[in-house]
C-alpha cells in the first residue's frame, strides 16, 4: 500500500485555489473537480475536506474577506494626520482596484449570493461591520463610518460593472460630500496631492 503523503496545508491550497476559480469564472465555475485540478489533489481530497459547495464557498469567502480587511486595516493605520479623509479614501479605492479584478469581482459575487445563502450573508454583514469600525477611527459618528462604507462598495462596483476608468476626481468628490470636506484637491503635507503613489496610506 502506498503511504499517504503528509499534506498539512491541503485545506489551505483548496481553499486558495477555490478563490482563484471564483475569480477566473465566478460562482458558475466553481465545482469540487475544478478546484482539486487548480490545487492540484485529488477530487476525494475537496470531498473530504468540503462535503457541499456552500462549505467551500464559505471558506473562500472567509479568505477573501480576512485579507480584504487586513488591507483596510493597514491603510487605516497609515492615515496621514492632516489629509483630509476624502484624499485617503480616493487613495484606498485606487489601490484596491489596483490590486487585480478577480479577486474584487469574487468578493462582489459572493456577497450579492447572500441575498439567498443565509450563511454568506452573515459573512458578508460581519466583514461590512469590520470595516465600518476601521472607518470609524476616522470619522465623528459611526452612522458617517457606515455611509462611507456604502460608498466606498459602491463606486468600486461600479467601476467594476462598467470597466470604467479610475475618475479620482469624481470620485473624491463623492467622498467629500460625505465627509463635510472641500470638494476639491489638497496637497498632502509632504506638497504632494492626492495623485501620488502612496496616497491611499496603505
Amino acid at each position: 500500500m502506498t503511504p499517504r503523503r503528509h499534506d498539512p496545508d491541503r485545506r489551505a491550497r483548496i481553499v486558495d485555489a477555490a478563490v482563484a476559480v471564483l475569480g477566473r469564472g465566478g460562482i458558475a465555475a466553481l465545482s469540487h473537480r475544478a478546484v482539486a485540478a487548480e490545487a492540484d489533489v485529488p477530487l476525494g481530497s475537496t470531498t473530504y475536506h468540503f462535503s457541499s459547495l456552500d462549505d467551500l464557498l464559505l471558506a473562500a469567502l472567509r479568505r477573501i474577506d480576512a485579507a480584504w480587511l487586513a488591507g483596510i486595516a493597514r491603510w487605516s493605520d497609515g492615515v496621514r494626520p492632516g489629509v483630509p479623509l476624502a484624499d485617503e479614501l480616493t487613495g484606498l479605492v485606487g489601490e484596491l482596484l489596483g490590486r487585480g479584478r478577480d479577486v474584487l469581482q469574487a468578493e462582489y459575487e459572493l456577497y450579492l449570493a447572500g441575498l439567498r445563502r443565509e450563511p454568506l450573508r452573515q459573512l458578508a454583514t460581519e466583514c461590512l461591520d469590520a470595516m465600518a469600525a476601521l472607518l470609524r477611527r476616522h470619522t465623528a459618528d459611526e452612522a458617517t463610518a457606515r455611509t462611507l462604507v456604502a460608498l466606498l462598495d459602491g463606486l468600486i462596483l461600479r467601476c467594476l460593472l462598467t470597466s470604467g476608468p479610475y475618475d479620482r476626481d469624481e470620485i473624491r468628490a463623492a467622498f467629500a460630500r460625505v465627509t463635510g470636506e472641500s470638494p476639491s484637491a489638497h496637497a498632502g503635507p509632504d506638497g504632494t496631492g492626492p495623485g501620488s503613489p502612496g496616497s491611499g496610506g496603505g
